[in-house]
């Protein structure tokens, strides 16, 4: 567990939410429907998180000329052989309503003449079937309307918001025999000096729903949020629940580069810019992606994201260019307002310059693992959205399922603790405290672990290179008490812990599979191996030492 001081406050609700993204808002909608009283938790205020920055848009089979099975075959061709294809089934299939129920809750899609949905496509897609608003703000509208619809229900005696709080660790009931934590029970959070509450408390209830989002502030660069510090999967691992597929770590072919020594969140130049036409070109002024894949700049992210490493390896250069001086200015700038203003920003102008960008962290297509109904390996905890492993995803997620997956399988988990909890299935249990020590690391060590996440378990990998992450790794203290480090319970200190936690788990998990396929690459492994299609589940086991186990790619049963 985190060290933190012992909670000087104590609420209930029959359904904790953790998270504001597109999973956490769906489950929190749903569940006030279902149960008396919800609660939701997020970091900061209800629209942030990764949701709102989301450009490209939400995929989904909504033209009549297409169809859930040949939405289902590009998921799986991009998923590298590491797909569930039932966990796909279930996307493409509830997709299409759960895309119209947004619109119908009023998210504005951009739509044709006729009224209907516009509709594009991005890499990797067969057909256009990429909904999106604004040009490319659909993740904006989509977090604008679901935080609309919060809050015209935040005076609900039945939903609680607690907003500028990190949740520390889950609660859980007495172990088992086998040692292992018992059901959850709740969570311990820290309200950052906003609203009514302050400081650390418990929230207890029967059933805990994380969506917390990704991992993106375990390196230098990323373009997720600076919220993004992998709280809720650490939390779940220290509570007992497995995580996999954490080695498949998703890099953006196209960020802006602003130069080697940018960090924290960069901006993305959307997929959907190539799905207009946009070209790569190398610092000679090459276009070189018609001959690494037949479907060029549209090639699924990793396949693009390793043609520009291996393209800069060549060149000497550290960036690659996008082109789009060929198409249309004005369309350009209609179709792209958002990046054409930020790229403004920083003196480019997307319609006729050359926009320098190199691949950096954006998505993980790894996390708690879970089912078909979002139960993970502990009673009474769910997972939602990025933090989450559906088996969606596979080896590499395909261009826009992300907000896809975030709203299927948060409302299904939404249903399914609506029906445990009326059924009395899910209780409210008495929090035990749990063995083992209580960590924390400096806050200071942040930057070393983000330098040896990018030189370990980076864009493209070698075991030498993840056995010295590993070793640095090892070596940072862990406790406040260790000798000489300054470290008081707070919140940097929490988030670097989670973030060290992570970074652990995913270089020892890449270090496991010797082999290449979709967002992790070996280049002392570089090509897929049909040994390797199996899913990495890493867990703690009872004494607190990380267990690393080889399952079927198949849905987990969750308890």
């Amino acid at each position: 567990r985190l060290a933190a001081p012992a909670p000087g406050w104590t609420t209930s609700a029959d359904a904790i939410v953790v998270g504001s993204g597109i999973a956490g808002l769906t489950a929190a909608l749903e569940l006030r429907a279902r149960v008396p009283r919800v609660l939701l938790i997020t970091k900061s205020v209800l629209a942030s998180g990764s949701t709102v920055w989301a450009q490209g848009g939400i995929a989904a089979a909504l033209d009549p000329q297409d169809t859930p099975e040949a939405h289902s075959r590009d998921t799986l061709t991009a998923g590298a052989g590491l797909c569930d294809p039932v966990a796909v089934d279930v996307l493409v299939s509830e997709g299409p309503d759960r895309v119209r129920e947004l619109a119908g809750l009023g998210a504005a899609f951009d739509v044709d003449q006729a009224g209907r949905i516009s509709l594009t496509r991005e890499g990797g897609h067969g057909t256009n079937r990429i909904a999106h608003a604004g040009g490319d703000a659909t993740g904006a509208e989509i977090s604008r309307a679901l935080v609309a619809r919060i809050e015209a229900v935040r005076n609900d005696p039945g939903v609680e918001v607690i907003e500028h709080a990190i949740v520390l660790d889950l609660l859980t009931a007495e172990p088992g025999p086998d040692g292992a934590p018992g059901p959850v029970c709740g969570v311990t959070l820290h309200v950052m000096g906003e609203g009514t509450r302050d400081g650390v408390g418990a929230a207890l209830a029967p059933a805990v729903l994380l969506a917390t989002g990704g991992i993106g502030q375990v390196y230098p660069s990323s373009t997720n949020p600076a919220l993004a510090t992998g709280d809720g999967l650490a939390a779940a691992l220290r509570a007992g629940a497995p995580v996999a597929d954490m080695e498949f770590v998703q890099f953006h072919p196209t960020v802006l580069w602003l130069g080697a020594g940018a960090k924290g969140q960069l901006p993305l130049v959307s997929e959907a810019v190539r799905g207009e036409g946009a070209m790569l070109l190398d610092t000679d002024g090459v276009r070189f992606m018609p001959d690494v894949h037949p479907m060029a700049e549209l090639a699924p992210r990793d396949v693009v994201a390793h043609a520009i490493v291996r393209r800069m390896a060549a060149t000497g250069a550290d960036h690659v260019y996008l082109d789009c001086r060929h198409l249309d200015p004005g369309f350009v700038r209609a179709r792209f307002p958002t990046i054409h203003a930020r790229l403004l920003a920083e003196g480019i102008d997307l319609a006729t310059d050359l926009v320098p960008v190199a691949p950096a962290h954006h998505f993980h297509s790894g996390g708690v693992l879970t089912d078909l109904h979002g139960r993970a390996g502990v009673p009474g905890l769910y997972a939602a959205g990025e933090v989450a492993c559906t088996g969606v995803h596979g080896a590499n997620r395909l261009a826009s399922n992300s907000l896809l997956e975030g709203v299927v399988f948060a409302h299904r988990a939404a249903a399914d603790i609506g029906a445990r909890v009326q059924a009395g299935e899910l209780a409210l249990r008495e929090p035990a405290e749990r063995p083992g020590p209580a960590g924390l690391v400096a806050a200071a060590a942040r930057a070393r672990v983000q330098r040896l996440s990018a030189l370990g378990p980076g864009v493209i990998r070698t075991g030498e290179g993840l056995e010295a992450a590993a070793r640095g790794l090892a070596q940072v203290p862990t406790s406040p008490t260790a000798p000489g480090v300054v470290a008081q319970p707070q919140t940097a200190e929490w988030e670097t812990t989670n973030l060290h936690q992570v970074a652990t788990v995913l270089t020892a998990t890449a270090a496991e599979r010797t082999e290449s396929r979709g967002g992790h690459f070996r280049a002392d492994f570089p090509e897929p191996d049909d040994a390797w299609r199996v899913r990495v589940v890493a867990s703690l086991d009872p004494d607190g030492a990380l267990r690393l186990d080889r399952a079927p790619v198949s849905p987990s049963p969750g308890p």
